[in-house]
């Protein structure tokens, strides 16, 4: 019995170990940088969680533009590697195309959708966590006016736009939302220069809240406000650690998670295409709280930022998604 118990175990070991060697994951990035404090590292993040609890290295790479991510995306799925993730809206007609090449590999894609059988598109509502930051923007103006500044100008940006100035008006139905897009190209992601000049300009017009949704741009956004002594709202990762006391919130969207459940679920043989949707409901998107922003955040703001979650959890309050009808009602 003893003999039998150690050959299940030992035939266990290797079923893992031979599952293991089958996973060899690929993460290309968005052009912005690995290292933006923002949207390209929580991939990071999700691809190092991966790697410590597996001991199952990876290979990504930086595309600087977009023939770079397609060429990434190709070179990587020529080469056996599986799954391949990319992150970035941009990568959307490269992954169509290499998919279908490609159609024993699995490929995941964040922040658009790509209908083939071997693609998993994880898209996030992100008009929800951007409602619930807004919320407490609305809270912490003394001015009544606050600010955005987005990244590339698409519909996914004006997307945090809607939801945010929706969640700043539902705290204050008289607040004024100031809005500026960096630019029209994939540079838009990485010109904290010119996130900092627009804040500047907004916080001369009477901004005291200014949330960032551009990717490294957004260094500059924070970085000004700070210097300015107003307050900033940080984006997709953590970003309250980069001005304590100055960035009241971040809008925390799960990058992470897209990416180390995508080689997680493929190591374990559980992956699936298709579209995964995640908002507030589904712990995709939310705002952070810790000991950067502690003093920052009022007792009065903690409730009405959990009322509005609690709220959108149950569908009594429903966030407009700008991408649903390319408008905003606010």
């Amino acid at each position: 019995m003893k003999k039998t118990l150690l050959s299940i175990l030992a035939l266990a070991a290797l079923s893992t170990t031979a599952l293991a060697a089958d996973v060899k994951p690929a993460l290309v990035y968005g052009t912005g940088g690995k290292f933006d404090k923002s949207f390209n590292e929580a991939a990071y993040q999700g691809a190092e969680k991966f790697k410590k609890e597996t001991g199952t290295d990876y290979r990504d790479f930086e595309p600087t533009s977009d023939t770079q991510g397609e060429q990434a995306i190709r070179n990587f799925a020529s080469k056996g590697f599986n799954p391949v993730v990319a992150v970035s809206f941009a990568w959307t007609s490269a992954m169509e195309k290499v998919a279908a090449e490609f159609p024993n590999t699995k490929f995941v894609i964040v922040d658009s959708v790509v209908k083939l059988p071997n693609v998993r598109s994880v898209v996030f509502k992100e008009e929800e966590g951007s409602y619930l930051v807004g919320v407490m923007a609305g809270l912490a103006s003394k001015s009544g006016k606050v600010g955005f500044i987005g990244g590339m100008d698409i519909p996914l940006i004006r997307k945090f736009a809607c939801g945010y100035a929706q969640g700043a008006k539902a705290a204050n139905a008289k607040i004024q939302v100031l809005q500026n897009m960096t630019g029209t190209t994939g540079a838009a992601w990485n010109d904290p220069v010119r996130g900092g000049e627009l804040t500047k300009n907004q916080i001369d017009q009477g901004a005291d809240v200014i949330y960032a949704a551009a990717g490294a741009t957004g260094l500059g956004v924070l970085q000004t406000a700070a210097d300015n002594k107003k307050l900033s709202i940080g984006v997709d990762s953590n970003q309250n650690h980069l001005h304590p006391g100055s960035v009241l919130t971040s809008m925390v969207k799960r990058v992470d998670l897209a990416v180390y459940n995508a080689y997680k679920d493929t190591a374990s043989d559980k992956f699936t295409g298709g579209i995964q949707a995640n908002g507030v409901k589904e712990d995709g998107v939310g705002y952070a709280m810790d000991d950067n922003n502690a003093k920052l955040v009022t007792p009065e703001m903690k409730a009405a930022v959990e009322k509005a979650k609690a709220d959108i959890i149950a569908g009594t309050v429903k966030v407009h998604d700008y991408m649903s009808s390319n408008s905003c009602p606010m």
